[in-house]
C-alpha cells in the first residue's frame, strides 16, 4: 500500500523545490535505501512542511535538525533506513510509533502502512503534528499524549514498532505489544547507541543490530 502525498501547492520553490528532494532521493540511493515505495514517498513528502520557517530551507539536507523542547527532526537517511527495515517483511497494517515529533517520520509512514498509532509525551510537539496530518490529508493517523516507554496496549497488538527515541533497553510493554511475526525498529543505548531490528517468532525474540547511530533519549512521562 503506498498512498503518495499529490498536491502542488505543497511543492515549495527554491531550496525546498521538488528538484531539491530529487537530489535528496538520489544521496539516499547513494547510500542504499533500495525499496522503490520508501524512495517514492520520501521524494513526495515534503519536508519542509515539518521545520519552523527559519529553518525550512535546510529541509532537504541529509541532516537532523532542531524542532524545539531538545528534540530533532531526524536525517532523512534514518527515517528511510528505519521504515525499509520496518516494512523488509512484508506489507503492514497497524504501526505504532514511539515519539511523535514534528510528524515527519509519521507522514512516511502514513504513507505505507494501513492504520499509525502515535504517541508523543510533548504535547506541543503533537499539536503542531496533528495540524500537518490535517493539511497533509492523512487520515490513518492516531494519536495520543502519554509516555511512550509503555506503547499503546490499549491498541495493540501491531504487526511493527518504531521508535524514534533511544532506551537504555528496550521496554518489555514494547515487545509485549508485538504482534506474532512482528518488527521492532529502535535505538538503543545512551552513549554508544546502536539501531536494532527485533522479530517476534514462535519461539521468542530475535535481535539484530543494523547500525550506529544517535537519537534524542526515550524519556518517561509527559509534558504539557
Amino acid at each position: 500500500m503506498v498512498q503518495v502525498v499529490n498536491r502542488s501547492d505543497l511543492d515549495g520553490i527554491g531550496m525546498t523545490s521538488r528538484r531539491t528532494r530529487e537530489r535528496l532521493v538520489q544521496r539516499l540511493v547513494d547510500q542504499g535505501i533500495a525499496d522503490p515505495a520508501v524512495l517514492e514517498v520520501m521524494r513526495a513528502t515534503p519536508r519542509h512542511l515539518f521545520l519552523d520557517e527559519a529553518m525550512a530551507h535546510r529541509a532537504y539536507e541529509d541532516v537532523a535538525l532542531p524542532i524545539g523542547y531538545q528534540q530533532t527532526l531526524s536525517q532523512p537517511y534514518i527515517v528511510a533506513r528505519m521504515t525499509e527495515l520496518l516494512l523488509a517483511a512484508g506489507p503492514l497494517a497497524r504501526v505504532l510509533e514511539i515519539g511523535t515529533g514534528s510528524g515527519y517520520q509519521t507522514a512516511v509512514l502514513a504513507q505505507l502502512v494501513q492504520e499509525v498509532y502515535s504517541v508523543e509525551r510533548i504535547k506541543p510537539l503533537q499539536l503542531k503534528a496533528r495540524q500537518r496530518m490535517r493539511r497533509l490529508k492523512l487520515r490513518n493517523v492516531h494519536m495520543s499524549h502519554a509516555d511512550g516507554s509503555l506503547g499503546w496496549p490499549e491498541r495493540g497488538p501491531f504487526d511493527g514498532i518504531l521508535s524514534a527515541a533511544a532506551p537504555q533497553r528496550i521496554p518489555e510493554g514494547l515487545l509485549q505489544q508485538l504482534a506474532p511475526g512482528g518488527r521492532l525498529v529502535i535505538p538503543v543505548g545512551t552513549d554508544a547507541q546502536q539501531l536494532q531490528v527485533v522479530t517476534r517468532t514462535h519461539e521468542g525474540f530475535e535481535l539484530d543490530i543494523i547500525e550506529p547511530v544517535n537519537f534524542v533519549p526515550l524519556r518517561p512521562g509527559t509534558e504539557r
